[in-house]
């Protein structure tokens, strides 16, 4: 299965994934999956189902299955036997410009500053961010270089001059070498995601924020707040490396100030206007 998603140019995140899904459906059964069919699969579909499991995470499941038993086994009952899920569709959740402002103005570490800032200011996924390296910032042509987007597709994202000005103090007191956010631990590797993740969380707690924030939520956040300045969902979609507009489109239904800028038709109705006068006297209903 390996050497197929190698031959198929899969990036390296997929192939890492689609082989613990695999081993995880695996160890379930305690068997190998060249001894398991059709009915094994819907039973361990099923039981994430009934498990409470996301709907994107069931599909994904599904999606590495459906590698092992058409391309590397392959069986050809899969398509036929396992419907494939349908994903519900969940809003992006929203934090608002005055949270991410507490987050930063309580992050004393100017490391984990400017990994705030810059997931903020650019969008940029967790990996994406993770697998950033300081030859990535081209000052020149003011863009951040993306070399490894969600699917293996590299993307230029215009840089905030404020953003770059934070990132030469930051460069000139922690002197990145190669990654630009190195582990501290051993700077030859990027930083962990978990502690990515760590760093939001702690920013949150320290701000009083109460509800769940993570990396993706300042991404959500950079979008929506761009479309309430009155940026085109073209440019946002081209931002954020959706290969779909209709992803992008989900930012519409958040967008605060876009949906209060809509008027409504029953503020132009011609009715007549309702009787105020007696608004104190008794209802006779």
């Amino acid at each position: 299965m390996l050497e197929d998603m190698q031959l198929r140019n899969l990036s390296q995140s997929t192939i890492e994934t689609y082989l613990e899904l695999v081993k995880r459906f695996a160890r379930y059964f305690r068997k190998s999956p060249q001894q398991l069919g059709a009915e094994d699969v819907r039973a361990y579909l099923l039981h994430l189902i009934q498990d409470k499991k996301a709907s994107s995470t069931v599909i994904q499941i599904r999606s590495a299955l459906r590698f092992l038993y058409v391309c590397t086994l392959k069986q050809k009952w899969f398509d036929d036997e396992i419907p494939h899920p349908k994903k519900r569709v969940t809003l992006p959740g929203v934090i608002t410009v005055e949270e991410v402002a507490r987050m930063l103005d309580v992050t004393q570490n100017l490391k984990h500053w400017t990994i705030l800032a810059t997931f903020y200011a650019t969008a940029v996924r967790c990996k994406e961010l993770q697998q950033l390296k300081v030859g990535d910032i081209d000052s020149q042509r003011m863009v951040l270089h993306v070399r490894h987007g969600k699917g293996g597709t590299p993307r230029d994202i215009a840089l905030s001059p404020a953003l770059l000005e934070r990132l030469r103090i930051y460069f000139r007191r922690c002197r990145p070498q190669d990654w630009l956010f190195p582990s501290g631990r051993d700077p030859a590797s990027p930083l962990n995601v978990r502690s990515i993740r760590h760093v939001f969380r702690k920013a949150a707690q320290l701000a009083g924020i109460k509800h769940r924030v993570h990396p993706h939520l300042f991404r959500h956040a950079c979008a929506t707040h761009m479309l309430d300045a009155g940026a085109d969902l073209r440019t946002i979609q081209v931002m954020l490396g959706h290969s779909d507009i209709r992803t992008t489109a989900r930012y519409l239904h958040v967008s605060s100030q876009r949906l209060q800028a809509i008027r409504n038709p029953f503020d132009t109705l011609p009715i007549k206007p309702i009787d105020s006068t007696g608004d104190n006297a008794p209802s006779h209903d």
